[in-house]
């Protein structure tokens, strides 16, 4: 896959809680081990997705696509539908979106949590699920091996060590800004998300029409 590709899918990978649980982790008492166990355990949770869909994709898909191209526009069209909508809402309910109340607690998470955290994120989130599976399908469609996925895995991964890898690159001033990074994404986790659906949106309508 081309970077061009692996760029806007690793964006929407991590963009929300997940880039925003990067910096809370960074910003922690044990930053180091938990950075590490959080980016290791988003590696294990894209990786498996990715290697799942990839052989599902291989096994079922007929002609070069898991479905064909009538069900495929079908459930795009149907996708930007859902995803518009949800544009709407979130921008109808921004005065009141909140990030989720477990995220007051990273100051103070072990690597132990950090790792689940970091599996259940990027393995569990419905959006990384979508674009996990999408490279995994993709991959098998065009009948590539899939170790084509791993720039994918790998820009993906460091958007989420960015956090910490500043804080080892630049210390003290890193450890000024990232609070005030994440307090900027807390206050407006609204338009983070609005982020991630547009891109969404772009991929969709790539689908369709491109």
């Amino acid at each position: 896959m081309s970077l061009a590709t692996v760029l806007p899918l690793a964006v929407v990978m991590v963009a929300g809680p997940q880039i925003l649980s990067a910096i809370f982790l960074a910003t922690s008492e044990q930053w180091r081990r938990n950075s590490a166990a959080f980016v290791f355990g988003a590696s294990l949770s894209i990786s498996l997705i990715v290697v799942v869909a990839y052989f599902l994709g291989s096994n079922v898909s007929s002609g070069g696509s898991l479905l064909g191209t009538r069900a495929q526009t079908v459930l795009n069209a149907a996708v930007l539908v859902l995803l518009v909508y949800v544009a709407f809402d979130t921008y109808r309910t921004r005065n009141v979106s909140e990030p989720p109340k477990w995220m007051g607690t990273l100051s103070t998470a072990t690597p132990r949590f950090s790792l689940k955290l970091g599996f259940l994120l990027l393995g569990v989130f419905p959006t990384d699920i979508i674009t996990s599976v999408t490279v995994g399908t993709y991959l098998a469609a065009n009948d590539a091996p899939v170790t084509d996925a791993s720039g994918f895995v790998a820009v993906t991964l460091l958007f989420l060590a960015l956090p910490s890898l500043s804080v080892l690159a630049l210390g003290k001033r890193a450890e000024t800004a990232l609070p005030k990074v994440r307090d900027w994404m807390n206050d407006n986790s609204w338009l983070v998300s609005e982020a991630v659906i547009l891109l969404f949106v772009g991929l969709t309508l790539n689908n369709l029409f491109g």
